[in-house]
């Protein structure tokens, strides 16, 4: 138990630095080049840790539809999250993720039957209402809300990746938790590969690459170590409960976004981001 929690804090510290420096990818690179770039390192890094698992993921059926199905929904998910910290404010986005842990919450107690109190529904519904004061740009009353920039596509991404952690998980003890992450790093990598082929991208490729190596091998670093940390924490301790101490990485994240981004909030939204933190936190110690 007491290595999983750590590696859950080892997601939660990858996770917040990799978001932060995402969002200066996405930025810089466009959605497109900067995952391309992160999942190519991962591929090409854990390549010699897996070489020899890599037979056994075409042959057994039930292994080849998760991995198959997680990279699927990663890449819809990652894209959506991209472009979510690209338009928007990341300390507004960084909440919104907080709801991934209901999605995954929800997976596990329909497949995998764990259980939630009563204690840990109230602040889930807690952390809702934090996630939807920090979304609005403006709490008057309208007929129509004006929701900030990149707020639904973070939603849709969200809802995605809360069933991305869930088959994270069940794919990390089907497997292990190298070769999942290759798997899905590989597939990601060639398909953007393919697209930024077919769009004459290789040129934007290479002159980031010549100018931006420092960014680039940090933010591949920080997001394939917060996967992998993720992955091995799950083998230990139940799913949900590597997600909720995990998702307190929006702490990080949005500070980094209040403090070196200089983003500014609404009184409003200053409120949903502490209630949106305090509970995904609680929800984290009530899990343990």
């Amino acid at each position: 138990m007491g290595m999983g929690i750590l590696f859950a804090l080892g997601a939660l510290i990858s996770w917040g630095v990799g978001d932060f420096l995402i969002q200066r990818s996405s930025r810089k690179f466009g959605d497109g080049i900067a995952l391309f770039f992160i999942t190519a390192i991962g591929a090409i890094a854990l390549l010699p840790l897996v070489w020899s698992d890599i037979p056994s993921m075409f042959t057994a059926s039930r292994t080849g539809l998760i991995l198959w199905g997680t990279s699927l929904i990663m890449l819809a998910a990652a894209l959506l999250d991209f472009e979510a910290l690209r338009i928007g404010k990341i300390s507004v986005i960084e909440p919104i993720h907080s709801f991934e842990i209901v999605v995954t919450a929800l997976l596990g107690t329909w497949l995998l039957h764990e259980q939630l109190t009563v204690q840990q529904t109230v602040f889930i519904a807690v952390l809702v209402f934090g996630i939807f004061l920090v979304s609005m740009q403006r709490l008057k009353m309208s007929r129509i809300f004006k929701l900030e920039r990149g707020v639904l596509l973070a939603i849709a991404a969200t809802a995605m990746m809360g069933a991305v952690n869930f088959m994270f998980g069940v794919g990390a003890r089907e497997t292990n938790p190298l070769t999942i992450n290759w798997f899905i790093s590989a597939f990601i990598a060639i398909v953007m590969a393919g697209y930024l082929t077919v769009f004459g991208e290789w040129h934007h490729i290479r002159r980031q690459w010549q100018t931006n190596k420092p960014l680039i091998f940090s933010v591949g670093f920080m997001d394939n170590m917060a996967w992998i940390f993720y992955a091995y924490s799950t083998l230990t301790i139940p799913i949900a409960i590597t997600t909720a101490i995990s998702e307190s990485y929006i702490v990080l994240a949005s500070l980094l976004g209040l403090w070196l981004n200089r983003e500014r909030l609404h009184r409003h939204q200053f409120v949903g981001l502490i209630i949106a933190v305090a509970a995904a936190v609680t929800i984290t110690m009530t899990l343990e």
